[in-house]
């Protein structure tokens, strides 16, 4: 076996050949070559998967295959003679791609090998020969055949014994070898009337093979003129497609004896092929060849017809021609388009293909010749693809970016026409689907999210849903999500809230207002791509304040919830008795405390709302009580309000001095009035210096006048 390796450039992109050489007649199962280790060392680019290689076009899948590790091996045994007949060379190809999409093309030459003998259709050939036949007189022979080609076919003719005939070995137009027969010495049918030979056809092969056939010739008696042609070859030109009884060629073989003697009769010989009965007739009598059938130039372009001419006398000797017909082509085959492709109306390529990217091979052909089969391709309309033609084939190609979430789907349409005239045209449409690929992250409706959560909610609550979109397909659309590891207080964010698959976002505690007012955290979405594409969102938490908290009284300080305050006895009205404070953690309304005396000693005395001050609203006189009693409640102003109490036991002494009580009420009065009398001075000292310069002024203006 031989390999041979070939890289064809057109451009930037590249097809590489490989080409090998095997015998036929091998076996079934027979490895011809790893096709795989041979592209990779011509530097073709193969995948990291099986099949590394796919058959997109094979001309004899019957006799070999690829198999997905890429060794290429024959199906049965390959019998040249079958695929190729008599063809000087024969090739089976493929043409396999990568999952690159690069392109290889593999030839394998079938070498012929001598396994057939000539062999002549019957087992002798009987001719008449007139006596009066002249040394150097032919006469054709029926040959024999060998379905081997090239120096395994039939080479030579031998005939034997050799004494009075001779052969003459001839080549047709297909390059087939006949032999005639010439007569080499006078003959004379009173000495000797017949005769018997040996006729052997002998191949080329080495060793050579060979067939005989028995040669009976029979000398009859003379005739004084024999029919003879003005040419012993003829050739015309026929088109293709001719209508039935088109004229061929009017032959004419001329006999100068009268009557039956010089009457001349056409026929074909005898080894006239049966194609070549089918496409032509002979009129007998006039030797017109006319059209019997329908020329085919693709299907052979050239007939060669044997005729020979022969008279009604008695030992007749036929004179033999030949026409050599030309079935000329006219442009009757439209271009034939091929997508070499798994689906020939679907191709399939990825979004993130590149420019150059093969997606597709197309295979146009056209069976005429000439510049009737010469076919220019092009590609429809515009979109992002292109052909690149080679020799044998063109490659569909990525030529602009690709979105499949702009757009999936293609609608082709290639038009190949021909250079006949006038031309033929035709055009072959297929869809090209655009692949999804993980090339676009989830993206969020919004960057940040906020909730607002009153406090005390029940673990498990939900609280907002957040949501990710992907435009892609499949697992690389799907979305989850999952949030951030985090701290919210020193501990994990997670602590705090969860996320299921949906994007709904849960509470796992219960919040506190007064520990954490608000906090926040990320929101991870990812979708099932590989690898798989991420995006975050912002996701803050207000949680609300509910009146949760119960006043607690601070001031002054209670025992069991009781507080002692002395009094003088001679207190007057208005007298501080105490201030209660109570401190709220809640906030706002939730927060904000109103003092009230609920019950008790209600008649003497007052307290204020805001700031909690106890006073007196009467004076105690001889005969009142040693104490008295009041409950001072502290409620906030939530919608559902709470609040909280104190009950206060207020003493009457006789100790107690009444001035030094009110001391601070008085000391406020008086610092109040010290303001006021300052005002009032700095006013009338003011006045006064304004009235003085007034003065003054009047005095220097008179003394300068």
């Amino acid at each position: 076996m031989f390999l041979c390796f070939l890289l064809c450039w057109t451009g930037v992109d590249a097809v590489y050949n490989l080409k090998y050489t095997v015998e036929e007649e091998l076996r079934a199962g027979t490895k011809i070559a790893n096709v795989t280790a041979d592209a990779k060392n011509a530097g073709f680019a193969l995948g990291n998967r099986q099949p590394y290689l796919r058959v997109i076009s094979n001309s004899e899948p019957r006799w070999v295959n690829l198999s997905p590790a890429g060794l290429l091996i024959t199906k049965q045994k390959i019998d040249r003679d079958a695929v190729c007949r008599q063809t000087p060379k024969c090739f089976i190809s493929l043409e396999v791609m990568s999952n690159s999409m690069e392109i290889c093309v593999i030839k394998i030459e079938i070498i012929d090998v001598n396994d057939n003998a000539p062999r002549f259709p019957t087992n002798h050939i009987d001719i008449e020969i007139s006596e009066n036949a002249a040394p150097g007189t032919r006469f054709p022979l029926e040959g024999a055949s060998d379905p081997d080609s090239g120096s395994n076919g039939i080479q030579t003719y031998t005939i034997t014994p050799n004494d009075i005939f001779g052969l003459e070995i001839k080549t047709r137009g297909d390059g087939s070898k006949i032999a005639e027969l010439v007569v080499e010495k006078t003959l004379d049918r009173e000495t000797q009337s017949r005769y018997t030979f040996e006729l052997t056809a002998e191949d080329g092969g080495d060793p050579p093979k060979s067939g005989t056939v028995q040669l009976n010739i029979k000398v009859i008696d003379s005739n004084d003129n024999n029919p003879v042609f003005d040419e012993p070859v003829y050739t015309v030109n026929v088109m293709e497609n001719s209508p039935i009884n088109t004229l061929v060629i009017d032959l004419n073989a001329t006999d100068p004896d009268e009557g039956t003697n010089g009457e001349v009769v056409y026929s074909f010989i005898n080894f006239v092929s049966n194609l070549t009965k089918q496409m032509f007739k002979i009129d007998p009598k006039t030797g017109v060849i006319t059209v019997n059938g329908v020329l085919d130039h693709e299907e052979l372009p050239v007939h060669e017809i044997d005729v020979q001419a022969k008279d009604l006398g008695p030992n007749s000797i036929p004179a033999h021609c030949k026409v050599i017909v030309n079935v000329i082509d006219i442009n009757d085959n439209a271009p034939e388009i091929k997508l070499l492709s798994e689906n020939s109306e679907m191709v399939e390529v990825s979004e993130n293909a590149p420019l150059g990217y093969v997606i597709a091979l197309v295979r146009v052909s056209d069976n005429d010749s000439g510049a009737n089969g010469k076919v220019q391709c092009r590609l429809q309309g515009n979109v992002p693809f292109r052909l690149n033609e080679f020799e044998s084939f063109s490659t569909l190609l990525v030529d602009g970016r690709l979105d499949r979430e702009q757009r999936d789907m293609y609608n082709l349409t290639i038009l190949a026409e021909d250079s006949g005239y006038p031309p033929l045209r035709s055009s072959k449409s297929f869809a090209v689907k655009v692949t999804d690929e993980n090339d676009n992250p989830p993206y969020f409706t919004k960057p940040h999210y906020q909730a607002m959560v009153l406090e005390n909610n029940v673990p498990g609550a939900f609280l907002l849903a957040v949501s990710a979109r992907d435009p892609d397909l499949g697992m690389n659309g799907t979305v989850s999500y999952e949030i951030i590891k985090s701290e919210v207080r020193g501990m994990s964010v997670e602590s705090y809230v969860t996320v299921n698959s949906n994007g709904e976002i849960y509470g796992v505690r219960a919040f506190n207002h007064e520990d954490t007012r608000t906090f926040e955290f990320k929101v991870s979405a990812k979708d099932g791509g590989d690898p798989p594409l991420t995006s975050n969102a912002t996701v803050r938490i207000v949680v609300l304040d509910v009146n949760d908290n119960t006043p607690v009284m601070t001031t002054p300080p209670l025992v069991n919830g009781t507080a002692e305050v002395s009094i003088p006895k001679n207190a007057g009205v208005g007298y501080l008795v105490t201030q209660i404070k109570a401190d709220d953690y809640d906030e706002g309304e939730n927060g904000r405390l109103t003092y009230s005396i609920s019950e008790g000693d209600m008649a003497y005395f007052e307290i204020d709302q805001i700031n909690g001050e106890v006073r007196t609203t009467k004076t105690f006189g001889e005969n009142a009580k040693p104490s008295y009693q009041i409950t001072v409640v502290a409620h906030d102003h939530g919608q559902t309000s709470l609040s909280a109490s104190a009950y206060i036991v207020i003493y009457l002494s006789p100790d107690l001095n009444a001035q030094e009580q009110i001391g601070p009420v008085n000391l406020s009065l008086i610092f109040i009035i010290a303001l006021g009398s300052i005002a009032v001075i700095l006013f009338v000292t003011m006045i006064f210096v304004a009235v003085k310069c007034k003065r003054d002024n009047k005095e220097i203006r008179t003394y300068n006048c």
